[in-house]
């Protein structure tokens, strides 16, 4: 009998999240990522600290197209582009960020607030260097990362933007890489840094249950034209079929008695 063949296809475009539980029972565990946040729900807590984000040193090197969204790569040697404060004991240094995004306004983020999506959702994925040899050591690791989780909703052109959206055209296809240096995600964060935070996961395969979220209360903006630039990518490669790359976003997953914390009183 002939083997089934490995779907060659991407996470989001056909078999989508709902099968994921058969290669990786994880996705049906008790931290699974996102979640809607229910802000009344949610808990204050005052020991929290402030969020403290330190990306003076820019350090990218390449961004590039990986089948399921276009991740922006980062030197992370050292401690120069990290996060601190908030629930973190060790500073943890930024990977990578990528997006997630839909084929319409009316949804795209993986969280949601009080079960209202937004159109894009920013990850930027830092890793605990202090505890961890390797990011990999790190990503199977329960305290291995922290993943900052921004919201982008429709209003006028984000002008730091300009300079990633203009630079997608050269990742349209999946597996495609180019160089992108000295872009500091620092411009793509709100003023306020009032934030949830809980244990979660990867939101996509492996699904790793080794995530500390820290979900950002206010969003950003970015024009319909800067947005549409996300939908031209492909989940495809320049040989396949060609396939529109959005919905790459997994829906909410159960809380399963996880608590909320909110750095700011409702």
């Amino acid at each position: 009998m002939v083997g089934k063949k490995k779907s060659c296809f991407p996470l989001f475009a056909v078999e989508g999240p709902s099968e994921w539980h058969k290669a990786y029972p994880i996705a049906q565990g008790n931290r699974q990522s996102p979640i809607d946040i229910d802000s009344a729900q949610a808990v204050y807590d005052p020991n929290l600290q402030p969020l403290v984000i330190s990306y003076e040193s820019c350090t990218s090197l390449s961004i590039s197209n990986t089948g399921h969204s276009v991740m922006v790569e980062f030197e992370d040697t050292d401690d120069r582009t990290a996060i601190s404060g908030g629930p973190f004991q060790n500073p943890f240094r930024l990977k990578q960020f990528h997006f997630h995004w839909g084929t319409t306004h009316s949804q795209g983020s993986e969280h949601t607030i009080d079960g209202k999506p937004f159109p894009c959702e920013l990850h930027l994925v830092h890793w605990n260097a202090r505890k961890y040899a390797t990011f990999g050591e790190a990503a199977a690791a329960p305290d291995g990362l922290a993943v900052v989780g921004v919201f982008l909703e429709i209003g006028k052109e984000h002008a730091s933007m300009n300079r990633l959206t203009d630079a997608l055209y050269m990742v349209k296809f999946k597996g495609t890489k180019a160089q992108f240096r000295g872009f500091n995600p620092k411009c793509l964060l709100p003023l306020s840094l009032d934030y949830w935070t809980y244990l979660g996961s990867l939101t996509t395969p492996p699904l790793n249950e080794s995530v500390t979220w820290i979900v950002l209360k206010e969003p950003i903006r970015i024009s319909v034209k800067q947005l549409e630039k996300f939908r031209m990518l492909l989940f495809t490669g320049e040989e396949d079929q060609r396939i529109q790359m959005a919905n790459n976003f997994r829906p909410p997953q159960p809380l399963k008695g996880r608590i909320v914390r909110a750095s700011f009183k409702a």
